[in-house]
C-alpha cells in the first residue's frame, strides 16, 4: 500500500498543469522534460510499479485508471485527497483528456492488446506487463500496430535490464561455453479449464457494464470471484498465469532464453511434445539445504506444493540448438535458465548466476547485483528511449518472440501428439505441418472487443 507521503514527494514537485510532448506537437518529450504517464489496470503489480515510478525522476504519474472503480477509489486514497492527478474507468477517456507522453497497460492479460494497441493509435508510448498477449497472433497485431504508430514499447521482461543477467548472456552469445548445445529451462505448468459454477453477486460500486469491459475479447461468464481475483488460472484469460505458469514465470525464463542465444527476432524450427500432458505436483520438495550454485533457490519456496498441467517440451533452432523443458521447480533457475555448451554451463536467473567451470563468470568485469528494485533499470530504459526514439532493451519484437515461446509450448500440449515433429517456420510465424495447430494460433475475440485498425482518439498522431 502506497503512503501519501510516496505520492506527494514526487508529484507535487511537478505541477498539475504540466504539458506532454504531443500538445506541443511533438513525438516525444525533450532530453530535460518530464514524461507524463498514466496507469492502466491498478491491480497488485501495478502498485509494484507505481512504488518504483516514484523513485525515477524523469516521469510523473500524471493519471491512473481501472475499468472497476473501487479499486481506482483505493489506489487514489492511498495517496491522500490532494493529489495532483485523476482517477478514470475509461483508458480512453484518460487518454482524451489528459496530456499524456505513455502509459504503462498493468492490466489482466486477455485485456492487455485490446488497451495495448488502442494506446499506441492513439500516439503512446506503451510500456506492457509480460506476456504481452494471449496468443502468437494477437502478439504480431501489436508489432504492427507499434511499427505503424512509431510507439516506443518496453516488455515487462525485466530480466533485460539487469547488468548481471545481460553481462553472462554476453558471455554465451560470445562463445565463453563455447557451442550451445542445450538449454535447460523449466517444465513450467499451463492454464486451467474453467469448470461453470453457479453466478455470485456482484461487488458493490462497480458500473452498470464493468464485468463485461474486464472480460474484454473472452467468452461473457456470469460473475464470479475466483474469476475476478485468480484470472491468471484460466485459459481465457492467460496462458499459465501462476507463479512456475507456462506465461506467469515462462515469459521471463524464454525470454532469458532468446536474450542468452541471440535469437531476439526469431524462433525454433521443430516443437516436440516427449510425453502425455498430466496434473501433478511443480517439484519434489525434497527436504534439503541448497548449495550456492543453485540460482533458483529463493524460489522454491514460493512454487512449494503448486500444481497443474505439465509435460516435458522440447524445441530445435536452426543451428542445431534444443531447448529442453524438463526442470522441475526445486531445481534450477526457474525465472531464467542453463545454457550448456562444449566448454562449460552457464546458469542465469534473476540478478544470480553459477556456472560450471567456475571460473567463467569470474572475471574482474563481473557487473556487481542491484541495488535499486528490479524493476527500476527497465523503466528508466523506457523513458530514456521515449525521449532518444530508440528501441527499448525489451522491445516489442523480442517480447512477441519470447511470448510465442510460451504458447507453442501450449500448442503442442494441447494438440497432445506425444514423439511428433511440428514444424514451425519462425519467419511466417506459422506450422507447416499442422493445420490444427494453426488454429490455435489465435482466439477468436468478442464482438465490440476486436482490434482496432485505426485510432478512435481525436488527439492521435
Amino acid at each position: 500500500m502506497f503512503t501519501r507521503r510516496d505520492f506527494l514527494k514526487t508529484t507535487l514537485a511537478a505541477a498539475p498543469l504540466i504539458l506532454s510532448a504531443k500538445a506541443f506537437g511533438r513525438k516525444g518529450p525533450g532530453p530535460n522534460e518530464t514524461v507524463n504517464v498514466g496507469l492502466i489496470g491498478l491491480g497488485g503489480r501495478c502498485r509494484e510499479i507505481a512504488k518504483t515510478c516514484l523513485g525515477i525522476p524523469q516521469m510523473r504519474i500524471a493519471a491512473v485508471c481501472d475499468c472497476f472503480q473501487p479499486r481506482v477509489d483505493e489506489f487514489m486514497s492511498s495517496a491522500g485527497k490532494d493529489q495532483p492527478w485523476k482517477g478514470y474507468t475509461d483508458f480512453r477517456e484518460m487518454i482524451e483528456k489528459e496530456h499524456l507522453d505513455a502509459v504503462m497497460v498493468e492490466t489482466t492479460t486477455h485485456a492487455r492488446a485490446w488497451v495495448t494497441c488502442h494506446a499506441m493509435a492513439a500516439g503512446m508510448d506503451v510500456y506492457i506487463e509480460k506476456p504481452m498477449c494471449l496468443s502468437i497472433a494477437e502478439g504480431r497485431a501489436m508489432v504492427k500496430m507499434a511499427r505503424r504508430y512509431k510507439s516506443v514499447t518496453q516488455v515487462g521482461t525485466q530480466q533485460r535490464s539487469i547488468p548481471l543477467n545481460n553481462w553472462a548472456s554476453d558471455l554465451v552469445k560470445n562463445g565463453a561455453i563455447g557451442k550451445v548445445k542445450n538449454v535447460l529451462a523449466p517444465n513450467f505448468m499451463g492454464p486451467r479449464e474453467w469448470t461453470p459454477k453457479p453466478a455470485e453477486p456482484m461487488p458493490a460500486g462497480g458500473s452498470e457494464n464493468w464485468w463485461d469491459i474486464w472480460t474484454n475479447q473472452a467468452e461473457f461468464r456470469p460473475y464470479h470471484h475466483e474469476l475476478h481475483r485468480s484470472w491468471g488460472l484460466w485459459r481465457d484469460y492467460d496462458g499459465g498465469g501462476q507463479s512456475f505458469g507456462v506465461t506467469g514465470w515462462g515469459a521471463h525464463s524464454f525470454d532469458q532464453i532468446q536474450r542468452g542465444l541471440g535469437t531476439d527476432e526469431t524462433g525454433p524450427i521443430e516443437i516436440v511434445l516427449e510425453e502425455a500432458l498430466r496434473n501433478e505436483k511443480s517439484g519434489k520438495f525434497d527436504e534439503r539445504t541448497p548449495s550456492e550454485d543453485e540460482t533458483g533457490a529463493p524460489y522454491y519456496g514460493m512454487v512449494k506444493n503448486t500444481e497443474g498441467p505439465r509435460a516435458k517440451v522440447r524445441m530445435k533452432y536452426a543451428n542445431g540448438t534444443e531447448i529442453l523443458f524438463h526442470l522441475d521447480a526445486d531445481r534450477g533457475p526457474g525465472l531464467g535458465c542453463a545454457f550448456v555448451g562444449e566448454k562449460g554451463t552457464i546458469e542465469i536467473n534473476r540478478d544470480k548466476i553459477s556456472a560450471n567451470p567456475k571460473e567463467l563468470v569470474l572475471s574482474a568485469d563481473r557487473p556487481n547485483t542491484l541495488q535499486v528494485p528490479e524493476t527500476q533499470p527497465h523503466i528508466e530504459n523506457w523513458i530514456e528511449c521515449i525521449k532518444t526514439r530508440k528501441r527499448c532493451t525489451a522491445d516489442i519484437e523480442y517480447g512477441q518472440r519470447s511470448s510465442s515461446l510460451c504458447y507453442l509450448v501450449n500448442i503442442a500440449r494441447d494438440l497432445g501428439r506425444v514423439g511428433e515433429t511440428l514444424k514451425w517456420d519462425p519467419k511466417a510465424e506459422r506450422f507447416t505441418n499442422s493445420k490444427e495447430g494453426n488454429a490455435m494460433r489465435g482466439r477468436p475475440r468478442r464482438k465490440g472487443y476486436e482490434l482496432p485498425k485505426k485510432s478512435i482518439f481525436r488527439r492521435s498522431t
